[in-house]
């Protein structure tokens, strides 16, 4: 096995992988500054232009469980050109896109190419890779999905200011186009293929499962708790989940294995990738929320203000990625956490005149605190394996991700709304004299720092369980062991 390890030029097909990454982490997060801006140009409501991120959130969520069995069948050469494809494809349907219905349908096509892409890639690397090494490799990977991120809300508020908003599509093709051609040239298959049937049924299980779930977190954010559409989703949603796991279970080839719960470390990254998640999601949701409700910035200046924190924590990543692979999880946990707590707490009481250099210091704080956790968390989970459950455990440490996003989005919206309620009544009580524009403003801000409050709640829990990990030699020894499962 490490012949063929050797065998493979892991440089150039690192490369290739990541640059697909980079362009479908890219393309998720482009479009979120432009909504508002897209409501007015296709006259639709906030609700209906949501969709546009709720859909392709649904349709990822309901593809990751499959990618474990897509990578039993198909080649990583199939896999990864195919993504690409339906990534190219659905981004040439959103440039041309004449209505709104058109621009929906692009987006769900890119969703499915952006689905398959990370799973992969974390498979491909617990092959190519041995334990040793790999928190290395995760750490440049961290570094195409941390950037990504970091740059959209600064391009995309640029472009749609001074160009079109098409060209946030435009502009994505013939980079994916010349990533289609590299992996054409330099990409090779990493693993063997197997003949294994699908289980439909598993399929529908999770999709109904999964796909219902979703919905209803993310419409939680919208619609609050109570809305019957809201407390319908999650029951189905649920239900339809315990039936998939049963069968899971029980089942001699399931789609997705969930005896990777059975190994202490995966689980317990697993619960703490849902906290950092949930936290990480929700400050990409509530910092522009204050910055442009609360204190009247644009959306290019609101991304200003994220982008030299999210590009330090990029560039960390190959660091803490190295690090990883030196003294293990546990300590680059605690450090991150230890930074991450003060930063939420930090903003906990904004002010409307909390200044932008304050704002952009504490963004830069909590972002090197991230790094130390979310690629050292992945590494952690799949390490703890063994090999033949690698995609299985890359499957559901995704799955984990997209579930833990629409929760803490759908979960510090409805604190932040129910908050904002309180305290315009409160304000309106206090000054009856106050303009409606500055009752919005002020409660909003007020708002804003309840959720933070919530947020610090979450981040002093995470801690408390990473004390539960175990150190780097007791990781090691487990490693050894599952190995040779």
């Amino acid at each position: 096995m490490e012949n063929e390890r050797k065998e493979i030029k892991k440089g150039i097909l690192l490369f290739v992988l990541i640059s697909g990454c980079f362009l479908s982490v890219l393309n998720q997060t482009l479009l979120n500054v432009a909504l508002s801006n897209l409501m007015d140009v296709f006259d639709v409501t906030a609700t209906t232009v949501q969709w546009l991120s709720t859909g392709f959130l649904l349709v990822n969520g309901v593809l990751i469980p499959t990618t474990a069995f897509l990578m039993k069948r198909f080649t990583t050469r199939q896999l990864f050109i195919s993504s690409m494809l339906f990534l190219l494809l659905g981004t040439v349907i959103c440039a041309i896109a004449p209505n709104f219905t058109i621009l929906l349908i692009g987006r769900m096509i890119q969703a499915v190419g952006a689905g398959i892409i990370i799973p992969l890639m974390m498979s491909v690397i617990l092959f190519i890779y041995p334990p040793e090494k790999r928190g290395s490799a995760m750490g440049f990977i961290g570094f195409a999905m941390i950037f990504a991120p970091a740059i959209a809300p600064s391009l995309a508020g640029f472009i749609i200011d001074y160009v079109s908003w098409r060209w946030l599509f435009i502009g994505l093709a013939p980079l994916i186009f010349i990533v289609i051609l590299l992996a054409l040239k330099f990409l090779v298959n990493v693993s063997e293929t197997e003949k294994s049937k699908l289980d439909f049924p598993s399929v529908i299980l999770s999709t109904i499962g999964f796909g219902f779930i979703l919905y209803g977190f993310s419409s939680a954010g919208d619609k609050g708790w109570s809305a019957s559409i809201v407390i319908f989703s999650l029951i189905i949603g649920l239900l339809f989940t315990i039936f998939f796991c049963i069968r899971q279970i029980k089942s001699k080839d399931p789609v997705l294995n969930l005896s990777v719960f059975k190994f202490k470390v995966f689980t317990l990254t697993s619960l703490l990738n849902v906290l950092v998640t949930m936290i990480m999601y929700a400050d990409l949701i509530l910092l522009p929320i204050y910055l442009q409700t609360g204190r009247g910035f644009t959306a290019f200046e609101a991304g200003l203000l994220l982008l030299p924190g999210a590009i330090i924590n990029a560039m960390l990543s190959p660091v803490t990625g190295k690090l990883y692979d030196r003294i293990g999880a546990k300590p680059l946990f605690i450090i991150g956490l230890l930074f991450m707590i003060p930063s939420m707490w930090a903003v906990t009481d904004l002010t409307a005149s909390t200044s932008f250099m304050y704002l952009m210091i504490r963004t830069i704080i909590l972002r090197i605190g991230l790094s130390f956790i979310t690629m050292p968390l992945n590494t952690s989970a799949l390490n703890a394996l063994p090999r033949q459950l690698g995609s299985h455990g890359s499957a559901v440490v995704n799955t984990v991700r997209q579930l833990a996003g629409a929760v803490g989005t759908a979960v510090v919206v409805t604190i932040y709304t129910a908050q904002v309620t309180n305290h315009t009544s409160e304000i309106m009580n206090e000054n009856p004299t106050a303009s409606t524009g500055k009752i919005e403003s002020l409660s909003s801000i007020l708002g804003s720092g309840d959720a933070y409050f919530f947020m610090t709640i979450l981040a002093i829990a995470a801690l408390l369980l990473t004390l539960f990990m175990p150190k780097k030699k007791v990781e090691k020894e487990k490693s050894a062991a599952s190995k040779s499962v």
